[in-house]
């Protein structure tokens, strides 16, 4: 059980450390140096109201991260370049190599150092393993998560055991 209970942690920790990788400020560990380019059919930035919203068909990559949704909306604290908020809507999916993050809303809230997948049955896979529940929260700071509401539900495919006896039949016969 302690290792069903280990592989949901590094299974949520990678998955959703993802995401965060693409929006964190310093003071977290999935900060990256690596440019983000974000693709989207409009793009209507407030100045004023410190948002930028990407809409229609949206791609957000930064190294192997991908985002992809709908809607990305983008909210600016009051330091240059400071993101205090964003907001994924509408078929969010985040890829990272053979992990997959599901769900129709996504939030990251800096301060908090918090990603929340909540809406459409949210869920983590990674290779045949996954993990759903109607919210799955992850703590950076913390390195800790939760998959909370309604009905929680784990899959976890053992992994095969090396075993490194000789198979009946092939011993040497001395």
């Amino acid at each position: 059980m302690k290792r069903s209970v280990t592989t949901i942690y590094v299974l949520l920790m990678l998955v959703l450390g993802a995401l965060s990788a693409n929006a964190a400020s310093d003071q977290h560990r999935g900060t990256s140096n690596q440019p983000i380019t974000i693709k989207s059919n409009e793009l209507v930035a407030d100045n004023k109201g410190k948002t930028a919203v990407f809409s229609g068909k949206v791609v957000a990559k930064q190294g192997d991260i991908t985002i992809f949704c709908d809607k990305m909306t983008v909210y600016y604290g009051t330091t240059q370049g400071d993101v205090d908020k964003i907001e994924a809507d509408g078929n969010v999916r985040i890829v990272q190599e053979n992990r997959t993050g599901l769900s129709s809303h996504a939030v990251y809230e800096s301060r908090q150092g918090k990603i929340t997948l909540t809406g459409g049955n949210p869920k983590v896979l990674q290779g045949a393993d996954t993990v759903s529940g109607e919210i799955i929260t992850y703590f950076l700071d913390d390195e800790r998560s939760s998959v909370t509401g309604g009905r929680v539900e784990a899959v976890i495919h053992p992994k095969p055991k090396n075993d490194t006896r000789p198979k009946k039949g092939n011993a040497d016969k001395r």
